[in-house]
């Protein structure tokens, strides 16, 4: 008689093995992050005002898709008098 139940345990203890990885590198990069940003605020916050500058122009140029800007590249727009009959 075969008994599986040694396969079955390996594979439980890898999936746990798995899993426990995971948790240990979360933990890891949160207090890595942590330390990081404590150690490096001042420099952080020091350079703020220049990336909302940045931002700006950046927004200019990407976010010009969504309402149609620069003469709505190809597209028609619908005739405001097709509704009407004559």
């Amino acid at each position: 008689m075969e008994s599986t139940h040694g396969s079955d345990h390996r594979e439980d203890h890898a999936k746990s093995s798995g899993s426990r990885a995971k948790w240990v590198f979360a933990a890891f990069a949160a207090i890595a992050a942590f330390f990081l940003f404590t150690e490096h605020r001042a420099h952080l916050f020091g350079v703020l005002p220049y990336l909302l500058l940045l931002a700006c122009p950046l927004m200019h140029l990407f976010h010009h898709g969504g309402h149609g800007g620069h003469g709505g590249h190809g597209t028609t727009a619908p005739d405001k008098t097709e509704g009407e009959k004559k």
